[in-house]
Protein backbone atom coordinates (compact mmCIF):
# COMPACT_ATOMS: atom_id res chain seq x y z
CA UNK A 1 0.00 0.00 0.00
CA UNK A 2 1.03 3.44 -1.05
CA UNK A 3 2.71 6.36 1.58
CA UNK A 4 -0.35 8.60 2.38
CA UNK A 5 1.19 12.22 0.99
CA UNK A 6 0.34 14.63 3.59
CA UNK A 7 1.20 18.58 2.51
CA UNK A 8 4.65 18.49 3.76
CA UNK A 9 5.28 15.76 0.72
CA UNK A 10 3.75 17.71 -1.49
CA UNK A 11 5.83 20.95 0.18
CA UNK A 12 9.39 19.15 -0.58
CA UNK A 13 8.32 17.76 -4.13
CA UNK A 14 7.85 20.99 -4.91
CA UNK A 15 10.69 22.37 -3.73
CA UNK A 16 12.33 19.90 -5.90
CA UNK A 17 10.38 20.58 -9.29
CA UNK A 18 11.29 24.27 -8.39
CA UNK A 19 14.99 23.70 -7.29
CA UNK A 20 15.33 21.79 -10.71
CA UNK A 21 13.49 24.82 -12.36
CA UNK A 22 15.96 27.79 -11.18
CA UNK A 23 19.06 25.29 -11.79
CA UNK A 24 17.29 25.41 -15.65
CA UNK A 25 17.12 28.89 -15.78
CA UNK A 26 20.43 29.33 -14.68
CA UNK A 27 22.02 27.32 -17.65
CA UNK A 28 19.70 28.71 -19.74
CA UNK A 29 20.07 32.51 -19.21
CA UNK A 30 23.42 33.05 -20.54
CA UNK A 31 22.35 31.56 -23.93
CA UNK A 32 19.25 34.19 -23.91
CA UNK A 33 21.97 36.99 -23.06
CA UNK A 34 24.05 36.04 -26.00
CA UNK A 35 21.37 35.88 -28.47
CA UNK A 36 19.51 39.07 -27.60
CA UNK A 37 19.89 41.82 -29.76
CA UNK A 38 18.59 45.20 -27.86
CA UNK A 39 21.69 46.25 -24.98
CA UNK A 40 18.96 46.82 -22.36
CA UNK A 41 17.40 43.54 -22.86
CA UNK A 42 20.89 41.89 -22.21
CA UNK A 43 21.22 43.65 -19.24
CA UNK A 44 17.63 42.82 -17.84
CA UNK A 45 19.09 38.86 -18.65
CA UNK A 46 22.13 39.53 -16.66
CA UNK A 47 20.63 41.19 -13.50
CA UNK A 48 18.19 37.91 -14.06
CA UNK A 49 21.41 35.71 -13.67
CA UNK A 50 22.34 36.93 -11.08
CA UNK A 51 19.12 37.22 -8.54
CA UNK A 52 18.62 33.20 -9.87
CA UNK A 53 21.94 32.59 -7.93
CA UNK A 54 20.69 33.92 -4.78
CA UNK A 55 17.21 32.29 -5.57
CA UNK A 56 19.07 29.11 -5.65
CA UNK A 57 20.98 29.74 -2.41
CA UNK A 58 17.60 30.69 -0.68
CA UNK A 59 16.06 27.36 -2.00
CA UNK A 60 18.99 25.41 -0.34
CA UNK A 61 18.19 27.30 2.84
CA UNK A 62 14.56 26.00 2.73
CA UNK A 63 15.53 22.20 2.28
CA UNK A 64 18.26 22.88 4.99
CA UNK A 65 15.33 24.09 7.10
CA UNK A 66 12.75 21.22 6.22
CA UNK A 67 15.84 18.18 6.62
CA UNK A 68 16.35 17.37 3.28
CA UNK A 69 19.63 17.32 0.84
CA UNK A 70 19.05 19.83 -1.71
CA UNK A 71 18.19 18.11 -5.27
CA UNK A 72 15.71 18.85 -8.20
CA UNK A 73 13.14 16.76 -9.87
CA UNK A 74 12.69 17.24 -13.60
CA UNK A 75 10.35 20.11 -14.00
CA UNK A 76 8.45 19.50 -17.24
CA UNK A 77 6.81 22.78 -17.15
CA UNK A 78 10.27 24.89 -17.30
CA UNK A 79 11.61 22.34 -19.77
CA UNK A 80 8.73 22.98 -22.05
CA UNK A 81 8.95 26.77 -21.19
CA UNK A 82 12.69 26.70 -22.17
CA UNK A 83 11.98 24.93 -25.28
CA UNK A 84 9.89 27.32 -26.31
CA UNK A 85 12.61 29.74 -26.13
CA UNK A 86 15.09 28.13 -27.84
CA UNK A 87 12.47 27.71 -30.67
CA UNK A 88 12.11 31.30 -30.61
CA UNK A 89 15.50 31.93 -30.96
CA UNK A 90 16.33 29.41 -34.11
CA UNK A 91 13.23 30.58 -35.65
CA UNK A 92 13.46 34.67 -35.02
CA UNK A 93 16.89 35.09 -35.27
CA UNK A 94 18.43 38.54 -36.89
CA UNK A 95 14.64 39.15 -37.16
CA UNK A 96 12.87 42.10 -36.15
CA UNK A 97 10.94 40.45 -33.63
CA UNK A 98 13.52 38.25 -32.12
CA UNK A 99 14.10 40.45 -28.97
CA UNK A 100 9.99 40.96 -28.19
CA UNK A 101 9.88 36.82 -28.44
CA UNK A 102 13.22 36.34 -25.97
CA UNK A 103 11.45 38.83 -23.63
CA UNK A 104 7.98 36.84 -23.75
CA UNK A 105 9.49 33.49 -22.87
CA UNK A 106 11.49 34.92 -20.22
CA UNK A 107 8.29 36.41 -18.56
CA UNK A 108 6.70 32.78 -19.35
CA UNK A 109 9.25 31.63 -17.02
CA UNK A 110 8.68 34.37 -14.54
CA UNK A 111 4.79 33.50 -14.41
CA UNK A 112 5.83 30.33 -13.85
CA UNK A 113 7.96 30.97 -10.92
CA UNK A 114 5.72 33.01 -9.08
CA UNK A 115 2.67 30.72 -9.76
CA UNK A 116 5.67 28.09 -7.44
CA UNK A 117 7.02 30.65 -5.10
CA UNK A 118 3.29 31.75 -3.97
CA UNK A 119 2.10 28.66 -3.40
CA UNK A 120 5.33 27.42 -1.74
CA UNK A 121 5.25 30.30 0.52
CA UNK A 122 1.50 29.56 1.57
CA UNK A 123 2.62 25.97 2.15
CA UNK A 124 5.34 27.05 4.20
CA UNK A 125 3.31 29.50 6.70
CA UNK A 126 0.96 26.56 6.88
CA UNK A 127 3.62 23.93 7.82
CA UNK A 128 5.21 26.40 10.40
CA UNK A 129 8.55 26.87 8.45
CA UNK A 130 8.64 30.36 9.02
CA UNK A 131 12.16 31.10 8.12
CA UNK A 132 11.10 29.48 4.58
CA UNK A 133 8.29 31.82 4.55
CA UNK A 134 10.38 34.75 4.21
CA UNK A 135 12.73 33.50 1.79
CA UNK A 136 10.18 32.27 -0.29
CA UNK A 137 8.29 35.72 -0.05
CA UNK A 138 11.58 37.47 -0.84
CA UNK A 139 12.36 35.33 -3.90
CA UNK A 140 8.51 35.74 -5.00
CA UNK A 141 9.10 39.76 -4.45
CA UNK A 142 12.05 39.39 -6.65
CA UNK A 143 10.18 37.77 -9.42
CA UNK A 144 7.23 40.23 -9.76
CA UNK A 145 9.68 42.91 -9.86
CA UNK A 146 11.50 41.31 -12.64
CA UNK A 147 8.40 40.43 -14.21
CA UNK A 148 7.41 43.73 -14.16
CA UNK A 149 10.60 45.45 -15.21
CA UNK A 150 10.32 43.28 -18.32
CA UNK A 151 7.01 44.53 -18.75
CA UNK A 152 8.10 47.79 -18.61
CA UNK A 153 11.03 47.32 -21.15
CA UNK A 154 8.53 45.30 -23.42
CA UNK A 155 6.26 48.39 -23.81
CA UNK A 156 8.99 51.40 -23.69
CA UNK A 157 11.55 49.63 -25.80
CA UNK A 158 11.52 46.29 -27.06
CA UNK A 159 7.78 46.00 -28.80
CA UNK A 160 7.70 49.18 -30.59
CA UNK A 161 10.85 48.40 -32.18
CA UNK A 162 9.68 45.17 -33.64
CA UNK A 163 7.22 46.84 -35.02
CA UNK A 164 8.81 49.70 -36.36
CA UNK A 165 11.75 47.70 -37.82
CA UNK A 166 9.16 45.63 -39.16
CA UNK A 167 7.27 49.17 -41.11
CA UNK A 168 10.78 49.87 -42.50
Amino acid sequence: MAKMKKLEDLFHDTLKDVYFAEKKILATLPKMMKAAQHADLKAAFEKHLGETEGQIERLEQVFAEIDKKPQGKTCDAIVGIAKEGQEIMDEYEGMPAHDAGLLAAAQAVEHYEMSRYGTLRTWAEELGYTKSAKLLQQTLDQERATDAALTKLAKAVINLDAEQDEAA
